[in-house]
């Protein structure tokens, strides 16, 4: 319970981190649990009748625990248990199986600079280039946390030096390390990547997140996500974005009948009468 209190009086202090400052304290969180881990399985006495009595209680009963493939492998990955992970790929487990928020065992391995792991991920044919909620890469990582190694390896590996997170950052955007930066930097230039291009790559993913975000408007008009609409409002999702339909959100909130919805997009700007592919308005 000590243990729990103290991570939440160390929360508005971690809340103010930079997010290299965030995986580096994450990382130190994650050796220190660790370490507790093993100093427990040696203090727990071998086999005592009480255990050996549930032991037995649970063969009869016949019912096992089981977890989805995907949290068995993050977490094997996390406890960089190689040998374990490999069972579990030559199992036909896909190596890139990800967590609700699309952490992969390969993010998971580059944040914890667990080389031999990273290369039999990559060697069973996971994807270099996998992605996670907020589009981070495992090279996005890596150069965060400055693990020069990884960062080579995953440059070998074919890794995607213009690849953009949602924030709109490069790998080399969170690169604090002075060699891992000169690495990402010399291959950049020796893929000929200039400043032109890396505009453009900014530029293609804002694109793409601002569609999402208009699709994302038009499905929560249509099953009235109130508090959903208004965070995409206040980030400038557009009331008047459309549909391959012609609708607007608007009309999706008619057409369902969710007032609330209705009433916040006109309040920031949505046309009534606008028309659809079909000449159909809101009204």
């Amino acid at each position: 319970m000590a243990e729990h209190q103290e991570l939440l009086a160390e929360m508005p202090a971690v809340s103010r981190l930079s997010t290299p400052e965030r995986l580096r304290h994450a990382q130190k969180r994650r050796a220190q649990q660790l370490r507790k881990w093993a100093q427990a399985e040696k203090e727990t006495p071998g086999m005592g009748a009480g255990s050996e009595r549930r032991r037995r209680r649970r063969r009869k009963s016949g019912k096992r625990v089981t977890f989805p493939a995907s949290v068995r492998l993050l977490e094997a990955a996390a406890r960089r248990d190689a040998e374990e992970v490999r069972q579990f790929l030559e199992s036909g487990i896909s190596p890139d199986l990800c967590n609700e928020d699309g952490l992969t065992a390969l993010h998971q391995s580059c944040i914890d600079d667990s080389l031999p792991l990273v290369r039999l991920l990559l060697d069973s044919g996971a994807d270099v280039n996998a992605r996670d909620a907020e589009l981070w890469t495992p090279l996005h990582a890596a150069a965060t946390c400055g693990h020069l190694g990884l960062v080579q390896l995953l440059l070998q590996r074919g890794a995607d030096l213009l690849a953009v997170n949602s924030d709109g950052n490069l790998p080399y955007d969170l690169c604090e390390d002075e060699a891992t930066l000169d690495c990402l930097e010399s291959a950049m230039a020796d893929r000929g990547i200039t400043q032109e291009r890396i505009e453009a790559a900014r530029a293609a993913t804002e694109r793409s997140i601002c569609t999402w975000w208009q699709l994302t408007l038009h499905v929560a008009a249509a099953h009235g996500f109130l508090e959903a609409a208004e965070l995409l409002l206040e980030h400038r999702a557009r009331p008047d974005s459309r549909d391959d339909d012609g609708w607007e959100p608007l009309h999706a909130a008619a057409c369902w009948g969710q007032l609330p919805l209705a009433e916040l997009l006109v309040a920031h700007g949505a046309d009534l009468g606008a028309k659809s592919a079909l000449d159909e308005t809101p009204l």
